[in-house]
């Protein structure tokens, strides 16, 4: 990492809240043929709820085949990497961290360099992007000064904080003696940063703090609804009356509070999507930079409230029907961040969405990638070098696809006073830095 190169491009919980119960110690281990058999089937348990209760929302729906802590997706598969159903872009490149976290630093600069610096991360997966953030800030630290920096992992599931905490600190990681403590694990990295787990964002110390929320609010569950002639109704799903082992969709007859509520009054699409969760954690942001400072960063599949039926499974890279074997496959939804900027309310300035591809460029990927390629005399490892970034930034793979997101304080882009007639003020304040990453894109304020 070349400190200069960077330097010139500066220009440039509410999370899915479960208890994993015992089955969490097989979140990461494969299960042989006959421990599969003898396993609760998620459908039968599907089955006998919706027999008793009746149809239940696809919000509903998605909390249970992905976290419940029995059979949820979350709790029985290692889902990330090449061998499982998703693979996310700090696994694709080291770059794609790096640039976050030279954005990280640029933010940092933009509000006048404090003297703390939390950096926060939802759902950290395997660590690998907070593990490239933290490389840049090392090589960087210079630029840092003697601001205090620490990392704090918003992370419900004790088996990946595990995980985590091998990436991040190796062996100086320990747990709490008590499970009602804030900080469920503490761990410190080769570098000597402290580094602490939380299970809610509420529980992460006030303080100037950056938030990274990468293919985080994707998972969280959605409530979809479908314009009729008597007005909006709710998409339930039910048991298929024809096939007692089958799955369908169906359609609310009356209102329900959900489709009374989150719905707006001049929606002009047939079908749409609302993640009431999603909503709730960024006002929760939202009300953190306002009130302490900082800056979030969400990355994601996503939209600008153009589109409607974004619901589907993943299964081994490949699409999948959402209802069928529920539990064997990820489920997803692209974020709408036209609903993100609504509920992030007056109080932060909302940058975006912009493409990742659009993102990176204004990062500087390019220059980064010259670097590495000038220096690189390996041909596999160039080969490899630029089938990531294709991955990364071509428009018919994850460039056009992926999305980037930014909550801002007002004060990050306050223009400086004028003066006033003849009096020359010396210590008026300097024009704000660009947001980088978003290059002439509009700002909602």
């Amino acid at each position: 990492l070349n400190k200069h190169s960077y330097l010139i491009n500066l220009g440039l919980l509410f999370c899915l809240s479960v208890r994993w119960g015992a089955a969490q110690s097989r979140f990461l281990c494969s299960s042989s043929p006959e421990e599969s058999k003898s396993r609760p089937s998620m459908l039968r348990h599907l089955t006998t709820k919706l027999k008793a209760t009746g149809p239940i929302t696809v919000a509903e729906y998605m909390r249970e085949v992905l976290t419940n802590p029995v059979t949820g997706y979350y709790v029985r598969n290692n889902m990330l990497g090449p061998d499982g159903d998703f693979i996310t872009s700090p696994e694709i490149s080291q770059i794609f961290g790096e640039l976050l976290g030279v954005w990280i630093i640029s933010e940092w600069m933009g509000a006048g360099r404090p003297k703390q610096l939390q950096l926060v991360e939802l759902g950290p997966g395997k660590g690998s992007l907070a593990g490239d953030v933290l490389r840049v800030l090392s090589q960087l630290r210079s630029v840092l000064g003697e601001a205090s920096v620490s990392l704090h992992l918003v992370e419900v599931s004790p088996a990946l904080s595990l995980l985590q905490a091998q990436n991040l600190t190796r062996s100086c990681s320990q747990e709490a003696d008590s499970e009602d403590e804030p900080v469920y694990r503490r761990g410190e990295t080769a570098a000597g940063l402290p580094v602490s787990w939380y299970r809610r964002l509420d529980d992460v110390p006030a303080g100037f703090s950056i938030f990274v929320a990468h293919e985080f609010f994707d998972a969280l569950p959605i409530h979809k609804f479908q314009r009729t002639q008597k007005g909006w109704r709710e998409v339930m799903v039910d048991i298929d009356p024809d096939k007692p082992d089958k799955l369908r969709f169906v359609v609310a007859p009356s209102p329900t509070l959900a489709s009374s509520t989150l719905v707006q009054a001049d929606e002009r699409r047939d079908h749409v999507e609302v993640c009431a969760e999603g909503g709730v954690i960024v006002q929760q942001l939202s009300k953190r930079i306002t009130e302490e400072g900082g800056a979030a960063l969400i990355a994601d599949y996503g939209h600008d409230g153009t589109k409607t039926d974004t619901f589907r499974g993943f299964k081994g890279h490949q699409l999948h029907d959402v209802l069928s074997s529920p539990g064997s496959a990820d489920l997803t939804a692209d974020v709408d961040f036209s609903y993100l900027r609504r509920m992030a309310g007056g109080g932060v300035a909302c940058l975006g969405p912009v493409s990742q591809r659009t993102f990176l460029k204004n990062m500087g990927i390019d220059t980064r990638m010259q670097v590495l390629l000038r220096s690189c005399v390996d041909p596999t490892t160039r080969k490899q070098l630029i089938s990531s970034y294709d991955m990364l930034t071509n428009p018919i793979k994850m460039g056009e696809r992926f999305h980037f997101f930014s909550l801002l304080h007002h004060s990050r882009l306050a223009k400086p006073k004028k003066t006033e007639g003849l009096k020359l003020d010396k210590k008026k304040s300097p024009a704000p830095l660009p947001v980088a990453g978003f290059t002439d894109e509009k700002i909602w304020q």
